[in-house]
């Protein structure tokens, strides 16, 4: 099994994080991972992409030309990176701030940040993205990615850990 991911949005939405995410829960299941953050120089509000590949395998290189999997957080993002996306690809999009005529069957569309605000905080839409890629492609569990942002809580955000927690299961929901 290799997954590839790209994940798009603007600076700001969680894009990294959410790479990070997928990547270390992935080493705690033993799997090989990339992660490759992209962003420009304006980072919050301006274009920010990850790749990360997930293998049961040896990982030759971290770039990702044709995704398997692709998540757009936002519409500029889905101009972008439609194209980058393997025949056959799973297309995962926040319908909350893209409102566009998908053509691929492989297509899912919901409401990320309704679905976060929702759950306590606008900011968890990333979460709440993690969770329907879990469920719709079955490549990580959910304990590890709770682990994971359990141990990667800060002091400061610990009070976030329980609304990340419910954001990522609304989205494993949603399938």
């Amino acid at each position: 099994m290799t997954e590839k991911i790209i994940i798009a949005g603007s600076g700001g939405q969680g894009v990294m994080l959410l790479g990070k995410v997928i990547a270390e829960a992935a080493m705690k299941e033993n799997k090989f991972v990339t992660w490759l953050p992209c962003y420009g120089a304006e980072v919050r509000g301006g274009t920010a992409y990850c790749m990360v590949i997930v293998s049961n395998k040896g990982i030759g290189s971290p770039y990702v030309d044709k995704a398997d999997s692709v998540i757009i957080m936002n519409s500029p993002s889905l101009a972008k990176f439609e194209g980058r996306l393997a025949k056959g690809g799973f297309l995962l999009i926040n319908s909350s701030l893209v409102h566009a005529q998908i053509k691929t069957a492989k297509a899912k569309s919901y409401p990320f940040t309704e679905i976060a605000q929702a759950c306590g905080n606008i900011k968890t839409a990333n979460m709440v993205a993690l969770g329907a890629l879990i469920a719709h492609r079955n490549i990580l569990k959910e304990k590890s990615c709770i682990e994971v942002m359990k141990e990667t809580a800060s002091s400061v955000k610990k009070e976030l850990i329980e609304i990340n927690i419910s954001a990522l299961k609304e989205g494993i929901r949603l399938k």
